[in-house]
Protein backbone atom coordinates (compact mmCIF):
# COMPACT_ATOMS: atom_id res chain seq x y z
CA UNK A 1 0.00 0.00 0.00
CA UNK A 2 0.96 3.75 -0.85
CA UNK A 3 0.36 6.75 1.29
CA UNK A 4 0.99 9.94 -0.27
CA UNK A 5 2.25 13.38 1.94
CA UNK A 6 0.83 16.48 1.23
CA UNK A 7 3.53 18.67 2.43
CA UNK A 8 3.02 22.77 2.05
CA UNK A 9 6.09 23.72 -0.44
CA UNK A 10 5.61 23.90 -4.27
CA UNK A 11 4.31 20.38 -6.30
CA UNK A 12 4.18 21.24 -9.70
CA UNK A 13 1.27 19.92 -11.99
CA UNK A 14 -0.39 16.52 -12.44
CA UNK A 15 0.85 16.41 -15.85
CA UNK A 16 4.08 17.43 -14.95
CA UNK A 17 4.58 15.12 -12.18
CA UNK A 18 3.58 12.25 -14.05
CA UNK A 19 5.76 13.72 -17.27
CA UNK A 20 8.91 13.80 -14.93
CA UNK A 21 8.12 9.89 -12.84
CA UNK A 22 5.76 7.93 -14.33
CA UNK A 23 3.91 5.77 -12.15
CA UNK A 24 4.93 7.62 -9.42
CA UNK A 25 1.08 7.24 -7.85
CA UNK A 26 -0.52 4.16 -7.10
CA UNK A 27 -4.22 3.47 -7.24
CA UNK A 28 -5.62 3.08 -4.53
CA UNK A 29 -3.55 5.08 -2.39
CA UNK A 30 -4.25 6.81 0.74
CA UNK A 31 -3.35 10.51 0.88
CA UNK A 32 -2.10 12.35 4.16
CA UNK A 33 -1.89 16.42 3.74
CA UNK A 34 0.65 18.12 6.46
CA UNK A 35 -0.95 21.27 7.16
CA UNK A 36 -1.02 24.11 4.29
CA UNK A 37 -0.30 20.88 2.01
CA UNK A 38 -4.34 20.31 1.81
CA UNK A 39 -4.03 23.06 -0.60
CA UNK A 40 -2.48 20.93 -3.28
CA UNK A 41 -5.07 18.12 -3.12
CA UNK A 42 -7.47 19.55 -5.68
CA UNK A 43 -5.27 20.36 -8.17
CA UNK A 44 -3.46 16.74 -8.58
CA UNK A 45 -6.58 14.83 -8.38
CA UNK A 46 -6.60 13.64 -5.23
CA UNK A 47 -9.32 13.19 -2.31
CA UNK A 48 -7.38 13.65 1.69
CA UNK A 49 -7.84 10.68 3.64
CA UNK A 50 -6.15 12.62 6.73
CA UNK A 51 -4.80 15.62 7.81
CA UNK A 52 -2.47 16.49 10.13
CA UNK A 53 -0.74 19.86 12.00
CA UNK A 54 -0.68 22.79 13.84
CA UNK A 55 -3.30 24.94 11.22
CA UNK A 56 -0.66 27.89 11.17
CA UNK A 57 -0.81 27.58 7.09
CA UNK A 58 -3.85 26.12 6.62
CA UNK A 59 -6.29 28.35 8.73
CA UNK A 60 -9.32 27.89 10.95
CA UNK A 61 -11.36 28.13 7.49
CA UNK A 62 -9.19 25.37 5.53
CA UNK A 63 -9.38 23.19 8.64
CA UNK A 64 -13.31 23.28 9.14
CA UNK A 65 -14.11 23.11 5.26
CA UNK A 66 -12.01 19.76 5.21
CA UNK A 67 -13.44 18.61 8.66
CA UNK A 68 -17.14 19.00 6.80
CA UNK A 69 -15.88 16.47 3.89
CA UNK A 70 -15.34 14.05 6.26
CA UNK A 71 -11.73 14.12 6.66
CA UNK A 72 -10.24 12.79 9.86
CA UNK A 73 -8.44 16.06 11.49
CA UNK A 74 -5.68 15.57 13.90
CA UNK A 75 -4.62 19.03 15.06
CA UNK A 76 -1.27 19.55 17.04
CA UNK A 77 -0.41 22.72 19.22
CA UNK A 78 1.77 25.66 17.30
CA UNK A 79 4.42 24.48 20.18
CA UNK A 80 5.46 21.25 19.27
CA UNK A 81 8.96 19.74 18.59
CA UNK A 82 7.96 17.39 15.30
CA UNK A 83 7.24 19.50 11.81
CA UNK A 84 4.29 19.20 9.76
CA UNK A 85 5.96 17.30 7.42
CA UNK A 86 7.41 14.79 10.44
CA UNK A 87 3.90 14.56 11.75
CA UNK A 88 2.65 13.34 8.32
CA UNK A 89 5.23 10.75 7.91
CA UNK A 90 4.21 9.13 11.89
CA UNK A 91 0.73 9.09 10.91
CA UNK A 92 1.72 7.42 7.45
CA UNK A 93 3.36 4.89 9.32
CA UNK A 94 0.57 3.49 11.21
CA UNK A 95 -0.95 2.57 7.98
CA UNK A 96 1.98 0.16 7.54
CA UNK A 97 2.70 1.07 3.89
CA UNK A 98 5.06 -0.57 1.50
CA UNK A 99 6.18 2.90 0.34
CA UNK A 100 5.57 6.55 0.82
CA UNK A 101 5.48 9.77 -1.91
CA UNK A 102 6.01 12.64 -0.24
CA UNK A 103 5.17 15.92 -2.39
CA UNK A 104 5.67 19.62 -1.66
CA UNK A 105 8.72 18.73 0.19
CA UNK A 106 11.14 20.74 -1.56
CA UNK A 107 9.78 23.70 -3.44
CA UNK A 108 9.62 26.95 -1.07
CA UNK A 109 10.67 30.26 0.80
CA UNK A 110 12.29 27.98 3.68
CA UNK A 111 15.79 26.15 2.68
CA UNK A 112 15.71 25.16 5.84
CA UNK A 113 12.48 23.67 5.81
CA UNK A 114 13.77 21.77 2.46
CA UNK A 115 16.44 20.62 3.91
CA UNK A 116 14.79 19.54 7.33
CA UNK A 117 12.44 17.31 4.97
CA UNK A 118 15.50 15.16 2.97
CA UNK A 119 16.86 14.86 6.46
CA UNK A 120 13.49 13.38 7.61
CA UNK A 121 14.25 10.40 4.63
CA UNK A 122 16.83 9.07 7.41
CA UNK A 123 14.03 8.32 10.64
CA UNK A 124 14.47 4.95 12.29
CA UNK A 125 11.51 4.08 11.99
CA UNK A 126 11.53 4.43 7.71
CA UNK A 127 14.13 1.92 7.17
CA UNK A 128 12.81 -0.78 5.02
CA UNK A 129 10.16 1.48 3.22
CA UNK A 130 10.43 3.15 0.13
CA UNK A 131 10.04 6.25 0.74
CA UNK A 132 10.76 9.34 -1.92
CA UNK A 133 10.60 12.91 -1.85
CA UNK A 134 8.85 13.55 -4.90
CA UNK A 135 8.88 16.55 -7.40
CA UNK A 136 8.49 18.07 -10.95
CA UNK A 137 12.66 18.51 -10.85
CA UNK A 138 13.71 15.67 -8.63
CA UNK A 139 13.36 12.43 -6.61
CA UNK A 140 15.35 11.70 -4.11
CA UNK A 141 15.56 8.83 -1.81
CA UNK A 142 17.72 7.29 1.40
CA UNK A 143 19.36 3.89 0.76
CA UNK A 144 20.75 2.16 3.87
CA UNK A 145 23.43 -0.48 4.14
CA UNK A 146 23.42 -3.33 5.76
CA UNK A 147 19.55 -3.87 5.92
CA UNK A 148 18.76 -5.77 8.44
CA UNK A 149 18.48 -9.82 7.53
CA UNK A 150 19.35 -8.74 4.17
CA UNK A 151 23.38 -8.00 4.27
CA UNK A 152 24.13 -5.21 1.26
CA UNK A 153 21.62 -2.75 0.64
CA UNK A 154 20.86 -3.79 -3.35
CA UNK A 155 18.28 -1.18 -5.15
CA UNK A 156 16.83 -1.01 -8.90
CA UNK A 157 17.01 2.76 -10.23
CA UNK A 158 14.15 2.69 -12.27
CA UNK A 159 13.06 5.45 -15.13
CA UNK A 160 14.16 6.60 -18.32
CA UNK A 161 18.00 6.76 -20.22
CA UNK A 162 19.58 10.00 -19.38
CA UNK A 163 18.07 10.55 -16.39
CA UNK A 164 20.94 12.15 -13.96
CA UNK A 165 21.72 10.03 -11.14
CA UNK A 166 23.44 11.22 -7.96
CA UNK A 167 24.53 9.58 -5.07
CA UNK A 168 25.76 11.54 -2.34
CA UNK A 169 26.99 9.54 0.82
CA UNK A 170 25.39 10.73 4.37
CA UNK A 171 26.58 10.08 7.80
CA UNK A 172 29.73 8.60 7.15
CA UNK A 173 31.51 6.82 3.75
CA UNK A 174 29.58 4.65 1.67
CA UNK A 175 31.61 1.21 1.03
CA UNK A 176 31.46 -1.57 -1.60
CA UNK A 177 29.54 0.30 -4.18
CA UNK A 178 29.02 -1.29 -7.58
CA UNK A 179 26.63 -0.02 -10.22
CA UNK A 180 24.99 -1.73 -13.12
CA UNK A 181 23.05 0.75 -16.08
CA UNK A 182 25.10 4.38 -15.31
CA UNK A 183 27.46 5.74 -17.29
CA UNK A 184 30.34 6.06 -14.92
CA UNK A 185 30.31 2.31 -13.41
CA UNK A 186 31.16 2.13 -9.71
CA UNK A 187 33.06 -1.25 -9.06
CA UNK A 188 33.43 -2.22 -5.30
CA UNK A 189 33.85 1.61 -5.12
CA UNK A 190 33.82 4.07 -2.20
CA UNK A 191 32.32 7.24 -2.20
CA UNK A 192 33.55 9.53 0.77
CA UNK A 193 31.62 11.51 2.48
CA UNK A 194 32.08 15.91 1.93
CA UNK A 195 33.12 15.02 -1.87
CA UNK A 196 31.32 15.33 -4.75
CA UNK A 197 32.52 12.20 -6.95
CA UNK A 198 29.12 10.69 -6.99
CA UNK A 199 27.40 14.08 -8.71
CA UNK A 200 25.73 13.79 -12.55
CA UNK A 201 25.88 10.37 -13.42
CA UNK A 202 23.71 9.52 -15.98
CA UNK A 203 21.52 6.26 -16.40
CA UNK A 204 22.23 4.50 -19.82
CA UNK A 205 19.11 2.28 -19.38
CA UNK A 206 15.27 2.04 -17.72
CA UNK A 207 16.23 0.59 -14.89
CA UNK A 208 19.52 0.85 -13.36
CA UNK A 209 21.30 -0.89 -10.18
CA UNK A 210 23.08 -0.18 -7.14
CA UNK A 211 24.81 -2.10 -4.15
CA UNK A 212 26.68 -1.35 -1.57
CA UNK A 213 28.06 -2.93 1.66
CA UNK A 214 27.87 -0.46 4.41
CA UNK A 215 26.50 3.34 4.75
CA UNK A 216 24.28 5.32 3.47
CA UNK A 217 23.65 6.67 0.03
CA UNK A 218 21.23 9.69 -0.94
CA UNK A 219 19.75 8.90 -4.72
CA UNK A 220 18.83 12.18 -6.58
CA UNK A 221 17.34 12.03 -9.41
CA UNK A 222 16.69 14.33 -12.50
CA UNK A 223 14.78 13.71 -15.20
CA UNK A 224 16.44 13.66 -18.56
CA UNK A 225 14.06 16.58 -19.71
CA UNK A 226 16.00 19.19 -17.93
CA UNK A 227 19.57 20.92 -18.00
CA UNK A 228 22.58 19.06 -17.52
Amino acid sequence: MQVVILADGAVGSRDALDAAWPGWLDPGAAVIAADGGARHASALGLRIDRWVGDGDSLGEAGIAELRATGVDIDRFPLDKDQSDTELAIVAALERTPDSIAILGALGGPRVDHALANVTLLSMPALAGVDVRIVAVDARIRLLRAPMPDSGPADAELDGRAGDLVTLLPVGGDAVGITTSGLEYALDDDTLNEGYTRGLSNQRTTPVARVRFRSGRLLVIETPATLSR
